[in-house]
Order: structure tokens, then C-alpha cells, then sequence
């Protein structure tokens, strides 16, 4: 599941630096602080890999960045654990990949929407035949 949000970097924690059994291996975790209906929430995002963590230390404290994630859980002794883990950071306000072709000009006009229309009024209502009763009582 990818997913993207817009926020202001709070807080750079340490790079976590190691050796596994396929090799070294990098990361830094960083808190986001970003907009939440009227108030601001705070979320801790995951950069896996020396590529990423050398992506965030482009960005300080303060800098407003847009994060691209993939969400993740995994299950250990019984309890579930949560990591945001991004894969792209970018500037705030970077314009986003497009995700379907344009339309060429010589498309066709798309067709109006039924909320394009103004809501009908009684005046709109076909008159009522009262000579002629359907109901079957």
C-alpha cells in the first residue's frame, strides 16, 4: 500500500547503522508533523537503506517535505508492530508524477455530470392526473 502526506520535519533521530547476515544495513527514523483536521498529529517514519537515509540528510528540522510510504506490520511475540517506511521524499509543493496520460484536444468533451444540473422544483413536476388512479386499493 503506497501512500503520500505533506508535513514539516520535527524531529532527525540518530542513524541506526548495523551488519546482518545479507550485509550492512542503514536507517534513520524522523518525526513528521502534519495537518489533522484542525489540529496537527505527529507520525515516525522509517528511511531503510543508506540510499534513503542519504535522501533525509538533504532535509533539517523545520523543512516542509512530502513523503512517499508503504505501510507495514509485522508480528512478534504476539504483539503487532506498525513502520512507515518511505520510499520517495521530496520538497513540499513538488509536483506529483502524472498518473494517466493527458487528454489530447481532440478528444471528445466529456459528457456533463448529473450535478452539473440545477435540482428540480415543483414547477419542474409533470401535473398530476387526478381522473386516473393506478393504485390497486
Amino acid at each position: 500500500m503506497a501512500l503520500e502526506i505533506e508535513g514539516t520535519i520535527r524531529q532527525l533521530l540518530p542513524v541506526q547503522q548495523g551488519q546482518s547476515a545479507r550485509g550492512p544495513w542503514a536507517k534513520q527514523e524522523f518525526v513528521l508533523e502534519f495537518p489533522d483536521g484542525n489540529y496537527t498529529s505527529k507520525a515516525c517514519f522509517t528511511a531503510w537503506g543508506q540510499d534513503k537515509v542519504q535522501d533525509l540528510a538533504k532535509y533539517a528540522a523545520g523543512d516542509k517535505v512530502k513523503v512517499s510510504f508503504n505501510l507495514k506490520s509485522r508480528e512478534y511475540a504476539g504483539k503487532w508492530y506498525n513502520d512507515l517506511q518511505i520510499w520517495k521524499l521530496a520538497p513540499a509543493g513538488a509536483p506529483a508524477a502524472p498518473a494517466a496520460p493527458a487528454v489530447s484536444a481532440a478528444a471528445p468533451a466529456a459528457m456533463p455530470s448529473a450535478f452539473d444540473a440545477p435540482a428540480p422544483t415543483l414547477d419542474d413536476m409533470p401535473p398530476e392526473d387526478l381522473s386516473e388512479d393506478d393504485l390497486p386499493f
